[in-house]
């Protein structure tokens, strides 16, 4: 037991510190997490146009204001998210990988301490900033518990994001370009994942096999449990997350044991 808490304080550590380093930079953070000020803009036009034209006052069950701040969450979480294919890509060019996997750590584990570091001190900036907006345009959001369960709800959003998007970095030990798996991934996100619009809004088939897929995990689960927060959908959130989460870290492990064996680091 005493052992499994040392190597525990030991990631644990290294998330402070990938914390304490990125909020030295937080400045640079709030003028990146500008642009998502441009995005939120144009979506607020796009669904402004929407909700005239049908007359409606609630599109599959979202008002025009829950689906902006929808949005703004959504946008949140994918701003937050670290790009880890650039990160392991350059590392087995410039043959630093060998460095990183002789380290008396568990590579996987550094990682994703990194990740979850990084993540979580873009996550708030990009609220701030994104939520500026929602306030200027509606007010406070009436969201209640809704704060809660949404950071809580990013936690496993993050992790299973982290478990995809290290699954294809990790192709870097075959092919070193993984970019274009990573732009393939967002677009996934994007569109299935419900980043662009809730999965209420697909069609019943659409929706049906997105359901069956991570990719809601990471997107669309964080989103909607702030705007439409209760109990019994957080936990049936948290239990699909965590089914994703055992099932993708076998697919990460079996990945990265057979990437380590044929690595050919090209770097000096």
């Amino acid at each position: 037991m005493s052992r499994l808490r040392l190597q525990a304080d030991k990631y644990l550590a290294v998330g402070k510190i990938t914390v304490r380093n990125n909020l030295a930079y937080v400045h640079d953070f709030v003028i990146r997490s500008l642009f998502l000020l441009v995005i939120l803009y144009i979506f607020v036009q796009l669904w402004a146009v929407t909700f005239e034209s049908t007359g409606e006052n609630r599109i599959a069950g979202y008002s025009y204001e829950q689906i902006i701040w929808y949005l703004i969450f959504a946008e949140a979480v994918i701003m937050a998210s670290p790009r880890l294919s650039m990160r392991i890509e350059e590392e087995v060019k410039k043959g630093d990988i060998g460095y990183q996997l002789t380290r008396p750590v568990s590579y996987l584990w550094f990682q994703y301490a990194q990740y979850m570091g990084e993540a979580f001190v873009r996550l708030p900036v990009n609220v701030l900033v994104g939520g500026a907006l929602g306030v200027f345009l509606f007010g406070w959001p009436d969201l209640g518990l809704g704060w809660i369960g949404f950071f809580l709800i990013a936690v496993g959003a993050f992790t299973v994001n982290f478990l995809l998007s290290m699954s294809l970095a990790l192709c870097a030990f075959w092919v070193e370009e993984v970019r274009g798996l990573e732009f393939v991934y967002n677009k996934l996100l994007f569109t299935i994942g419900g980043m662009m619009l809730p999965l209420e809004t697909f069609p019943d088939f659409l929706r049906t096999v997105c359901e069956w897929l991570p990719f809601q995990g990471v997107v669309y689960f964080a989103a909607k449990s702030a705007v439409h927060f209760e109990w019994i959908t957080i936990l049936k959130m948290v239990l699909i997350q965590g089914g994703w989460t055992i099932l993708l870290s076998f697919l990460l492990y079996a990945v990265y044991r057979k990437g380590v064996r044929r690595l050919n680091v090209n770097g000096g």
